[in-house]
C-alpha cells in the first residue's frame, strides 16, 4: 500500500475530530437516571449536526456486554452501577474514524485503566512494519499486569471507505506469526479487559444489521423497509432507524431472504465485566497519527 492522499487523509482527519468531540460530549451523559437511549440519539443527533454520518448506530454496551449493544425504539433503560462500554463510530464521505472509552459507574477504576494503558502501549508500538502479533503482545501484557484478563475473542480491524470492518486483524494477544501493519492503512486498536476468563459468546438480542444484498421482496413493510436500508450505504444500522411501524417483522423477512444480517449482542460467557477502549489511526511512512487523539484527555 502507498500513503494515503491528502483529500482522504483530510477526511480521516475531520471524522476523527467530529468523533472526539461527540465523544466528549456524550459520556459526560452517561449517568445515573439517564437512559440508554437519550444518550444514542444525542450522539447520534451531534453527528448529523456537525455534518458527517454514522460509521454504525451508537453502541451503549452494559457490564458483561462488549460490542453491538444499542437502544431498542421507545428503550427506556437507565443506566445505574454499570460499567458503561460507549463506542462511537463517525465517517465524513465514507472514511471512518472509530472509538470507544468506558464510562464507570460502578467503582471499578482499575479495569478501566486497564484497557486505556493497553491502548496507549498498542498505539505506542504500532507502526509501518511492526507484526500486529507484537502489538496484541504489548495489550496481554498491559491488561494481565492489572491482574485482568484480555477478550481473545476480540481484535482491532481495518476501516476503508464505507467499510467499518476490514483486514488487518490486531490481536488482543500476542501472536507469532501475523502480518505487518502497511503505510496508507486504517486501523481501528481496541483492547477489550475483563473480569472473566477472556471470551465472549453471542447473546439472543439483535438490534443492529447490515445489508447484506439487494434482493426483490413482495411483502410490502419489508419492501419499505428495505429503500431505507439502502440509504445506510452499506454500514450498519440500528432497528430503530427505520420508520416502518412492522419494523421487526420486515427485518425478519429480510434476514430470512438474505438481505440482511443481524448482529447479536456480544456477551462475556461467564457474565464477567468488560471495559473497552479504541483509537483510530493512519500508518504513515514513518509512523502513525492517531485521528481519535485527545480522546482520553
Amino acid at each position: 500500500m502507498s500513503a494515503l492522499d491528502e483529500d482522504v487523509l483530510a477526511k480521516y482527519r475531520e471524522a476523527g475530530e467530529i468523533l472526539t468531540t461527540v465523544m466528549g460530549e456524550t459520556r459526560e451523559l452517561v449517568e445515573p437516571g439517564a437512559t440508554h437511549l437519550e444518550v444514542a440519539e444525542y450522539a447520534e443527533e451531534r453527528i448529523r449536526e456537525e455534518g458527517a454520518g454514522l460509521a454504525f448506530p451508537v453502541n451503549i454496551s452494559i457490564d458483561e456486554e462488549a460490542s453491538h449493544a444499542t437502544p431498542e425504539r421507545d428503550g427506556e433503560t437507565e443506566f445505574g452501577e454499570d460499567v458503561v462500554c460507549l463506542d462511537i463510530g463517525v465517517h465524513v464521505d465514507g472514511y471512518i474514524a472509530d472509538s470507544a472509552v468506558t464510562v464507570d459507574l460502578a467503582g471499578e477504576t482499575e479495569l478501566v485503566e486497564a484497557a486505556e494503558q493497553a491502548l496507549e502501549a498498542a498505539v505506542d508500538a504500532a507502526g509501518p512494519g511492526v507484526p500486529v502479533g507484537e502489538i496484541g503482545a504489548e495489550i496481554e501484557d498491559v491488561i494481565e499486569a492489572y491482574d485482568y484478563t484480555p477478550v481473545y475473542n476480540l481484535s482491532g480491524h481495518g476501516v476503508e471507505r464505507f467499510d467499518a470492518h476490514t483486514g488487518p486483524s490486531v490481536p488482543n494477544r500476542g501472536v507469532d506469526r501475523s502480518v505487518e501493519l502497511e503505510p496508507g492503512q486504517v486501523v481501528a486498536i481496541e483492547p477489550f479487559a475483563t473480569t472473566g476468563r477472556g471470551k465472549v459468546g453471542e447473546g439472543s438480542q439483535e438490534e443492529i444489521f447490515e445489508l447484506t444484498q439487494d434482493v426483490s421482496v413482495r411483502n410490502r413493510a419489508a419492501r419499505q423497509a428495505l429503500e431505507q436500508v439502502r440509504e445506510f450505504d452499506g454500514l450498519p444500522f440500528a432497528a430503530r432507524w427505520l420508520d416502518s411501524s412492522r419494523t421487526e417483522m420486515a427485518l425478519r423477512r429480510l434476514s430470512q431472504q438474505g438481505a440482511v444480517k443481524g448482529y447479536p449482542v456480544l456477551k462475556e460467557q461467564n457474565d464477567e465485566l468488560v471495559s473497552q477502549a479504541e483509537h483510530t489511526l493512519v500508518v504513515t511512512e514513518d509512523g502513525i497519527e492517531v485521528t481519535t487523539a485527545g480522546l482520553f484527555g
